[in-house]
């Protein structure tokens, strides 16, 4: 138990402001675009108070990492914040600028796994990794980590997710239309993809991505 707390307390810090800043970052290039619609619900907010959803950012993150602490894997981490508002309709150009808001919720985990890296290498600049034992290493390579797995998830090319977004700009009308039909059963087929392991297939590279620059920082 007393491993199990140690760990909540290394994640919970990078978990929620992964989570929740990731949703900041929409709202905040919705409004670049043309949308105030989250500015105006008061979402474009660094206090991740204003974007945390008891359920999914606190109680899921919080049983998952239990239970595969249980079943000796090394915690298992997955959530989401209160979704922050979007009014496509908007937008000055809805489906090009889709892209742009779509891809800041990943793109702010990247920064944010950066940030962590570069505390990472200043703690060991001031000798503080010897042993891989301190709270604050501990964290940092959470953080890194944490925002890496947030950054490929919702880069899966999957609707409701911000990579079906992506997708969905880039592709030409009619394709568009008829794959945004797939939405409903989006975080469905998410579901499976994680139960049958094929979702590790579709994050790998996109972790090796996020990993090869985060490298650079370190």
């Amino acid at each position: 138990m007393e491993s199990l707390i140690q760990t909540i307390a290394v994640y919970a810090l990078p978990v929620l402001f992964g989570i929740t800043l990731h949703e900041a970052a929409h709202g905040y290039v919705a409004r670049m675009f043309g949308d105030p619609t989250a500015w105006q619900a008061g979402r474009i907010s660094l206090n991740p108070l204003r974007h945390v959803d008891p359920m999914g950012t606190i109680v899921v993150p919080v049983v998952l990492l239990f239970a595969s602490k249980l079943m000796g894997g090394g915690g298992l981490l997955f959530g989401w914040a209160k979704p922050v508002p979007v009014d496509w309709g908007r937008l000055r150009h809805p489906k090009r600028d889709m892209l742009w808001v779509a891809l800041a919720g990943p793109a702010s985990n990247l920064v944010m796994a950066i940030l962590w890296a570069i505390s990472l290498r200043l703690l060991a600049e001031t000798g503080m990794v010897a042993g891989q034992g301190d709270f604050w290493v501990r964290m940092a390579i959470a953080g890194v980590q944490v925002n890496l797995i947030l950054m490929a998830l919702n880069l899966v090319p999957l609707p409701p997710l911000d990579g079906g977004r992506i997708v969905f700009s880039l592709l030409p009308p009619r394709l568009a239309w008829q794959y945004s039909r797939i939405e409903p059963y989006g975080l469905l087929i998410l579901v499976v993809l994680m139960f049958t392991g094929a979702l590790w297939v579709i994050l790998r590279p996109l972790l090796a991505f996020g990993q090869l620059i985060v490298n650079a920082f370190l």
